[in-house]
């Protein structure tokens, strides 16, 4: 049990860890730490020093961090203090975040980098033909979906009138509920819901804005158009993980059998969690790191777009009509928070976040 109480301490900080520690490659290298660069820039001796402190920092402070909540965890063994570790966690990230993007930006300032540039805004026009959506793709998290619900159905009738819907570290119930539709199938709800979003998610990406490069557009844009594609076909891939696991969770309350080990449950999300992140390392934001053709360079830059990024990572523009802008620090994209459809839509989720878990519980 003592192994079971390390994996769980662990799991979570480990994997935000290891994510933060590898963000600076993941970033497109125009964009060191939210900051906008010209590409004969990115291999300032500058902007490399502050990804090696950044990494100094994240890598020792957060292994620190961890290794000392797990042995809080041991102690007083109390399932809030992995929480607390990974809130720590970001505390320990975002100064160091902060002092890179303060340092680079202060340069560019001071040196003028984008001094007779010729700033520019590349499109991808070749974007009218949309790809189709990877149904095939879908369709293990679909299965793992309906084989939940064809299992809660036929086990529902035969359920006891109390059900077991949460176990402690060691095993014993700490948390029940009298049968009904909502206790016997708030799992199942939750993981349709997760389902429809994710789904929405691998529709929507390949139809959302790139960030292209103006100095080699054909480049970046096929770029992008395999970063997109590939994204997709890896978040269903992810999402019928996170299903199965969902699906074992559901077993284990229809079943009402005390868990033996939290592994097996765990394992297909952590499979699926490393499988993405290996995803954005190996390709970059934006597909950055994938190989392309050749292209003779333009005498063209990406447009000093910083006054529009707020620390770098939320953006606000009400000149740009875009619900969606690719991220500067992370994978995908994020929200242009002076669009008034983007607010709606953030305070729709926050609200179904926070409302969802105490419909079903």
């Amino acid at each position: 049990m003592i192994g079971e109480i390390v994996l769980l301490d662990l799991l979570l900080p480990v994997l935000l860890l290891a994510a933060a520690w590898v963000m600076p490659s993941v970033a497109k290298p125009t964009v060191p730490f939210g900051v906008r660069v010209p590409p004969e820039r990115v291999g300032d001796p500058l902007i490399v020093e502050q990804r090696r402190i950044y990494r100094w920092w994240v890598g020792a402070a957060g292994t620190a961090l961890v290794l000392g909540g797990l042995v809080a965890a041991l102690v007083v063994q109390k399932v809030l203090v992995p929480v607390l570790v990974v809130v720590a966690l970001l505390g320990v990230v975002a100064p160091g975040y902060v002092r890179a993007r303060a340092v680079i930006r202060s340069a560019k300032q001071r040196e003028d980098w984008y001094e007779g540039l010729r700033q520019t805004v590349s499109a991808d026009t070749s974007r009218a033909v949309r790809p189709p959506f990877p149904w095939l793709w879908a369709v293990p998290a679909l299965l793992v979906l309906a084989a939940t619900v064809v299992l809660g159905v036929v086990r529902y009738p035969d359920l006891p009138a109390t059900l077991t819907l949460h176990y402690n570290a060691s095993g014993a119930p700490d948390r029940t509920a009298a049968k009904s539709v909502g206790s016997a199938f708030g799992t199942v709800f939750v993981q349709a819901g997760l389902t429809v979003l994710m789904l929405g998610l691998a529709y929507a990406t390949p139809r959302l804005r790139p960030d292209l490069d103006p100095s080699r557009p054909r480049g970046s844009a096929a770029q992008h158009r395999v970063f997109a594609t590939y994204l997709a076909r890896v978040l269903l891939l992810f999402t019928a993980c996170v299903n199965l696991t969902v699906l074992l969770v559901s077993w284990q309350i229809w079943s009402g059998a005390n868990p033996t080990s939290i592994v097996p449950i765990l394992l297909p999300t952590v499979v699926g969690a490393l499988g993405l992140l290996g995803f954005v390392v190996r390709v970059g934001q934006g597909g950055s790191r994938l190989a392309t053709d050749e292209e003779p360079p333009r005498d063209a830059v990406e447009r000093d777009d910083d006054r529009f990024w707020k620390g770098g990572l939320l953006y606000v523009n009400r000149a740009d009509h875009a619900v969606f802008v690719p991220k500067r620090f992370g994978i995908g994209w994020t929200l242009n928070f002076a669009n008034p459809v983007a607010i709606g839509g953030f305070v729709v989720l926050i609200a179904a976040v926070i409302t969802v878990p105490l419909v079903v519980r």
